[in-house]
């Protein structure tokens, strides 16, 4: 049977490549067998609820267990009204219950066999661990879609459940959902949280579903050449386990973008410039995984955050709640040094494209008078167009911005994507702390290495430590000049369009840097 890399729902084995659950989470059957209660929490279209699903199967398949993966997300529009979020919940169970063939009892005949015509959560599950003649193992799913008093009543239901399992109660309950238990929403807007387990202090882990490694991605890939013959070069697997960092969604998504419309011809090895095409594919469509994560970018704990890191600038103080949110987005990571970092080099595209949308949405019309007649780009007509634009629109412009702080920062990338649009890309790097944001525009043949620098009241000049920092960015680029663009942000200074000014600078290691102050 064909098979596909998926990018929407839980993954079926029959019909999609995957990763066996047991590689992924390896201590889960370990602490079903102890009878213990645990949650699992990872970021959006990571595999959790294919990893449970299969897992539930492979339980139920091995005669030990009943074991099932229950979603509570019905749930969520009755936030402040149990009764009825348990009556939706108990109906969608019921329809689960009986497209998996399970034999646990219905709820008609629950209802007959205790007498209560209003059945809870904790009956149910009372009913059926008793009633199955396999201890029951039961995965909850999208737990943290509950709020407030319908969240808080679950979770008490379960822990007052827990001490009758296995013969009167699940042997093993499984929470699943983005956070863990101290975050789940308890005020409506979810600007409130819980910060504390005690409503399931019954738990006796929290476990993450990390991304795939580097092997997973090649295990992954792999099964496709296998089943078609078409081969993913070496190369072309590290560069998709590069741009993504082993994220799922995103490991599926250029995986299928590749082998069903770049290149169709199962002969037709996959190379790291067809991985190059598929990743810009996904930025420029913003597909709903993506598209979900920038929604979140308007959210104020997210761009305390995020500003900063896109800045280069030092975080401020911000709540350890905020940051542990951030990262249970999968938004963010902490690197190997300690600090936090976007978690992927395609969020990194995606995150600014997305924050100067509004702002590109505002330009005016600008002829593209950078391109020769034979359509390469002119780096210095690129240059004489940018500051006649920066005068005259620059500073209307900043108003259009969601990030003040770097207003400057997403004017300048609005105007690039209108220049690259269609004939070439952007590449951004930037990190809390380095003080600077690196850009590279590619078009044609053309490679323009520019970095961005903010002079902040009370601080000296950035030009000489920007220049060293262009020296090594250039010098990773094979290029021997530049763009460095000051932003001069202190306060009581004349307009723009006075103060914009453009000079040639020789580097510390002799390469010719075209210095912008704007």
């Amino acid at each position: 049977m064909t098979k596909w890399f998926n990018t929407a729902g839980p993954c079926k084995p029959n019909i999609h490549y995957t990763l066996p659950t047991s590689e992924r989470l390896p201590e889960l059957k370990r602490l079903i067998e102890q009878e213990n209660y645990f949650v699992i929490h990872a970021p959006r279209q990571t595999g959790k609820t294919t990893a449970m699903l299969t897992l539930a199967q492979e339980l139920t398949a091995s005669g030990k267990y009943t074991a099932v993966l229950l979603s509570l997300e019905v749930g969520a529009v009755f936030p402040h009204d149990p009764l009825a979020a348990q009556n939706s919940i108990l109906n969608h169970w019921q329809n689960q219950i009986r497209f998996l063939k399970l034999p646990l009892p219905h709820i008609n005949q629950i209802k007959e066999e205790t007498g209560i015509t209003q059945l809870d959560l904790q009956t149910v599950l009372s009913v059926w661990a008793a009633d199955s003649p396999l201890p029951l193992v039961v995965f909850l799913d999208e737990i943290d879609a509950l709020s407030d008093e319908t969240l808080i009543s679950v979770l008490r239901q379960l822990r007052s459940g827990y001490p009758n399992r296995p013969q009167g109660f699940p042997q093993c309950v499984a929470l699943i959902g983005m956070q863990d238990v101290r975050d789940y929403k308890v005020a409506s807007g979810g600007s409130d949280r819980l910060n504390t387990s005690s409503p399931f202090n019954i738990k006796v882990e929290s476990i993450t579903l990390n991304n795939f490694t580097l092997e997973d991605v090649k295990t992954l890939y792999e099964q496709h050449t296998q089943a078609t013959g078409q081969i993913f070069t070496p190369e072309a697997i590290h560069h998709a386990y590069y741009l993504t960092q082993g994220q799922p969604w995103l490991v599926n998504a250029i995986a299928r973008q590749v082998t069903e419309y770049l290149a169709e011809d199962v002969n037709i090895p996959i190379t790291v410039d067809l991985i190059n095409q598929a990743k810009d594919i996904l930025i420029q469509r913003q597909d709903t995984h993506l598209d979900s994560l920038a929604e979140r970018l308007r959210e104020d704990r997210v761009k305390a955050i995020i500003e900063p890191i896109l800045s280069g600038e030092e975080l401020p103080n911000t709540p350890e709640d905020d940051r542990r949110y951030l990262l249970d987005l999968g938004l963010v990571i902490r690197s190997k040094e300690g600090g936090l970092k976007v978690a992927n080099p395609i969020y990194q595209e995606v995150i600014p494209k997305v924050l100067s949308q509004g702002t590109q949405d505002s330009l005016p019309m600008i002829q593209p008078s950078w391109l020769t007649p034979t359509g390469e780009l002119n780096p210095q007509i690129l240059l004489e167009t940018f500051l006649d634009f920066w005068r005259q629109h620059g500073e209307p412009l900043f108003k259009s911005t969601p990030y003040p702080e770097i207003a400057p920062h997403l004017v300048l990338m609005a105007f690039l994507h209108r220049v690259v649009n269609g004939g070439g890309s952007l590449e951004r790097e930037y990190a809390i702390g380095s003080g600077r944001m690196d850009i590279c525009l590619r078009y044609g043949d053309v490679v323009l290495g520019m970095e961005l620098k903010v002079w902040k009241q009370g601080k000296a000049d950035p030009l000489p430590q920007g220049l060293i920092q262009l020296d090594k960015y250039l010098s990773g680029l094979n290029l021997d000049t530049g763009w460095l663009v000051i932003f001069d942000r202190r306060p009581d200074l004349p307009p723009i369009s006075d103060r914009t000014t453009t000079e040639i600078t020789l580097s510390p290691q002799g390469r010719n840097i075209t210095v912008i102050r704007g």
